[in-house]
């Protein structure tokens, strides 16, 4: 296609090298440096997009980060939601389309790489237009190390979209050489296509680099994006100030863009946003944009000036070219379908006209972009002058300068930028160097005072709903802030979350100043006695790729597999993840279905032998004379009296009494022990242990070490394990008179030396034998080939939980859920009343924790045995589903099927739960009501006789 709104000449993208892109399908053209959305506009497509919530028409408002509108969807090269179209570089083979209010996760992995980088400098510029070039060449020339980073690519900042000549040269001219200076310099690093995104405590600041973003292809050795860490002795922050509309009915149609991103889609890209436009302002930089578009070749058909009178200079070169000023009116609304067609005007007497147009542009003033100097916790104080919120204060660190501080002609933009830059090197330790000619504008002053003009006060019909946007992406009307200060709302931290204005992916950049304005003419409030909401990081979007960085899949989350692992494989087992681990699930044999392999696999472990691989278990190794004692602190029950050559159950709570891990305690020598924890929570028990010692206890001398990794742990399951075990460790007496439960005895098995614990999950006669983890091998296939005679079967974490479930064994973090204490577990048994004090002890005593309608786990047996019950179904009173709302008393924890029950069962915890032991209970599953008896949560041999076989 041909694009009609693209002119021959001028703009600063390169139009010898073409480019070709797909926007809803249509295959359109345009140039290198262009964004997307100067690439619509000059094929004169206006609307891309629909708003979230009405689903009406909007399209391009702006020409950077500040836009509210343009938000694309790409498909190609890699499937991207919600980004912006003025910051999208167009490339050969993009592919994009508008977005119906939001867009799509891609269901793809993203093939690109992500990175992160450190750099130290003594001053960081952010921003490099005219004030952030002046203070970068400041600083570089006094012997700095500078950092310079600018969102776009190529410095200049507003000069870009701009014909101000300078002096003697054109401004382009004079960006050039401070650029090509401030890249010869060793010390200086210029990070273009890079934006600041949050400004952190001790000069600490974190930039967004899009990199290859511009090519459109994925490379395998370089990163897509980097996060750059910035850490800095002096900031200068000149990022500028973005253009704020006016809030009238109609507002929101395409054709309607901010007067000085039409200037810089003009003077930037060589683009016109259309054939006839109208130009409403509050101040004089609209002007510049009419009698530039008017020399390109675009009719205006009006400058609409709220205003009394025009500034005399701008008013006279109108003359000059045709166009009408119209002083004291306003746009009080627009007209059209899929793009404005017509604007109506009214004047302060209230006479009214309308002016058709294909193009609407709007100033109503500017905003400074101070969010990096909030961000920073700095002070701002409302500028009258303005009508927006500037620097109140100097920060010892960061200093403001330019259009971001309130000033916003060239001349004092670079003035400022020179003594930001001194200031800073100064305060770095340097000495200033000799001062540099700074460029004068030909631009003219400003004439006439900025009307401050928040909405339109008259002229809207709101006979088919509010058109009156505050904020056009999250289609927040005049009539929604309204309504938050009818309802009483008076700060604009809660109006802003009433009526989401500001929280979309522009963060209010352009609504956020109007909102406060319209708020305080509602309330009778003075702006400058209050404070905008509070800008936070990040300042414009940032792909959670980004911040991943290289820690992604495995490198953000490692999967950690055990030294017998690859026998696993190799077996076909399936397995499933337990925190980082790789653990077998179950081992299925030819056509069997989990279901089916579970069931044998339990039925080895309860009539024969059986294996599985521990080795995961959290192990941490506790070394000093104080061990007892801090393990009398961190346990419910008393551990300082294990014997030598013993083991002991124990329960940690948190200091609330709730149940947080349980595991054993081995005593190994008098100041040696080995303590287990669940395998997701060793690292966390680990850190449990350190913060005590360090915070509270450090007069214990206690050392711990986690040693999980270094043991493979089998524990060697069933009535014929004392046979199997027998035969691979002949110096070992294996009776239980010699080797009684939860003792322990280090021998060899295998010939490999090992520590051996009687030690039992299942409720059978069991051994849990621990060897270094390079013998795990060896030692596995060794009890294989020694249980081969008796059909000695592995078992996978499926298995161990239907075994230790059928005794009632609870698992921490599934049978519990940080409400439950040892008392609702049914572990009073595990809580010392001998001990003077352990964490969660006092806790025991609330009356909340002594109530008599605690849950308690029990166990549910369905009355219908062969029906499984769903984990996490709850448990109610009623045979029949009641209304809404249920009283629930529960929730199953843990359902399996039993081959040694021979039926489904399940534990669960239920209120007052030991009271109802015989009850009929009932869970729904599905669309009907399943009765359950209530049981005690041992299903299997209660009286523990199998345990020593």
């Amino acid at each position: 296609m041909t694009a009609p709104f693209r002119l021959p000449s001028g703009g600063r993208i390169d139009r010898d090298t073409p480019v070709e892109f797909l926007f809803d399908g249509q295959v359109l053209t345009g140039y290198r440096g262009d964004t997307l959305a100067s690439a619509l506009l000059a094929h004169g497509i206006h609307r891309i997009a629909t708003s979230v919530k009405y689903g009406r028409p909007r399209g391009i408002m702006a020409a950077g980060v500040e836009d509210a509108n343009a938000l694309v969807q790409i498909e190609k090269p890699f499937p991207e939601p919600m980004l912006t179209a003025t910051t999208v570089e167009l490339h050969d083979g993009l592919v994009a389309r508008g977005l119906p209010g939001q867009g799509k996760l891609a269901e793809e992995p993203d093939p690109a790489r992500y990175d992160h980088k450190h750099v130290h400098c003594d001053v960081l510029v952010i921003g490099a237009g005219p004030a952030g070039l002046t203070a970068a060449l400041t600083a570089a020339r006094a012997g700095a190390r500078v950092v310079v980073v600018d969102d776009q690519p190529e410095a200049g900042g507003s000069l870009l979209g701009s014909n101000e000549f300078l002096d003697l040269e054109p401004a382009q001219e004079w960006i050039r050489g401070v650029v090509q200076e401030l890249w010869s310099l060793p010390d200086v690093l210029v990070l273009e296509r890079t934006t600041a995104f949050g400004a952190y405590d001790d000069g600490f600041f974190l930039a967004l680099q899009r990199r290859t973003d511009h090519l459109g292809t994925a490379s395998e050795t370089v990163a897509r994006q980097r996060v750059w860490r910035i850490r800095t002795k002096q900031a200068v922050v000149a990022t500028g100030a973005h253009e704020r509309p006016v809030v009238f009915d109609g507002n929101d149609r395409p054709g309607i863009l901010l007067a000085a991103s039409a200037r810089t889609y003009l003077h930037r890209y060589g683009v016109v946003p259309g054939h006839r436009a109208v130009v409403f302002t509050t101040n004089d930089s609209a002007y510049a944009a009419a009698i530039d578009l008017a020399g390109a070749g675009v009719e205006i058909a009006a400058v609409v000036d709220a205003r009394p009178e025009a500034p005399r200079g701008w008013a006279a070169e109108c003359a000059e070219r045709g166009i009408s000023v119209h002083c004291g009116h306003v746009v009080t609304g627009t007209s059209g379908t899929d793009r404005v067609s017509a604007v109506e005007i009214a004047s302060a007497g209230g006479a009214s006209s309308t002016v058709s147009c294909d193009t609407l542009l709007v100033s109503g003033g500017w905003n400074p972009a101070v969010h990096l100097f909030s961000q920073a916790r700095g002070k701002l104080e409302y500028a009258p002058a303005l009508g927006a919120y500037v620097p109140a204060e100097t920060l010892p660190a960061l200093r403001v300068a330019g259009s971001a501080a309130g000033v916003l002609d060239l001349a004092g933009c670079v003035r400022q930028g020179r003594e930001a830059g001194e200031a800073a090197v100064a305060a770095a330790g340097f000495d200033v160097a000799a001062g540099f000619p700074l460029p004068v504008s030909d631009a003219r002053p400003e004439e006439v005072a900025t009307a401050i003009l928040w909405k339109v006060p008259d002229g809207q019909s709101l006979v088919d709903g509010d058109t009156r946007f505050v904020d056009l992406q999250r289609d927040a009307t005049v009539t929604d802030v309204l309504r938050a200060t009818g309802a009483g709302l008076r700060s604009l931290e809660h109006i802003k979350r009433y009526t989401t204005i500001g929280t979309a992916h522009d963060q209010g950049k352009t609504s956020g100043m109007i909102a406060a304005g319209i708020v305080a003419d509602e309330l009778g409030t003075d702006l400058a006695q209050g404070r905008p909401t509070t800008f936070r990081p990040p300042y414009t979007s940032v792909p959670f790729a980004a911040l991943a960085g290289r820690d992604r899949g495995e490198l953000h989350d490692p999967a950690r597999v055990t030294a017998i692992h690859p026998w696993h494989v190799a077996h076909g087992a399936k397995f499933e993840d337990v925190g980082q681990w790789k653990r077998p699930w179950y081992y299925p044999r030819a056509g069997e279905s989990m279901d089916e392999a579970v069931l044998r696999e339990c039925r080895a472990a309860r009539a024969g032998v059986a294996l599985m691989d521990g080795s995961t278990l959290g192990k941490i190794d506790l070394r000093g004379p104080d061990v007892g004692a801090f393990l009398d602190l961190l346990y419910t029950n008393m551990m300082s009296t294990l014997k030598v050559g013993r083991i002991r159950y124990g329960v940690m709570c948190g200091v609330d009494g709730m149940v947080i891990d349980d595991g054993t305690v081995i005593r190994v020598a008098e100041d040696h022990w080995l303590v287990t924890t669940t395998t997701g929570n060793a690292a966390m028990i680990l850190d449990w242990m350190e913060e005590w010692l360090q915070t509270e206890w450090p007069h214990l001398a206690v050392f711990a070490t986690s040693v999980t990794e270094h043991w493979v742990t089998v524990p060697l399951v069933g009535p014929r394990s004392r046979d199997v075990l027998a035969a691979v460790a002949p110096d070992l007496d294996v009776g239980n008179d010699a080797f009684g439960f939860m003792t322990w005895q280090d021998t060899e098995v295998a010939g490999i030396p090992a520590r051996v614990c009687r030690i039992s999950f299942s409720g059978e006669l069991a051994y849990e034998i621990n060897v270094m983890s390079w013998y795990g091998v060896a030692l596995w296939e060794a009890l294989m080939s020694a249980g081969e005679p008796y059909g000695i079967t592995p078992y996978g974490t499926e298995t161990m939980h239907v075994l230790r479930a059928e005794k009632g064994y609870p698992i921490i973090g599934q049978d519990t859920d940080a409400t439950l204490t040892p008392q609702d577990l049914g572990m009073s048994w595990a809580v010392s009343k001998k001990k003077a004090d352990f964490i969660g002890k006092r806790s025991f005593a609330r009356a909340e924790n002594q109530r008599p309608d605690r849950k308690q786990l029990v166990g549910l047996l369905p009355v219908d045995p062969a029906v499984p019950l769903p984990e996490g179904g709850q448990v109610i009173e009623s045979e029949q589903l009641p209304e809404p709302p249920v009283r629930m008393l529960g929730h199953v924890t843990s359902s399996y099927r039993s081959a040694a029950l021979g039926r489904t069962f399940a534990l669960a915890v239920v209120r007052s739960g030991r009271e109802r032991i015989g009850s009929t209970l009932y869970v729904p599953v599905g669309d009907r009501v399943v009765p359950v008896t209530v049981t005690d949560s041992v299903l299997y041999d209660k009286e523990g006789a199998r345990r020593d076989g």
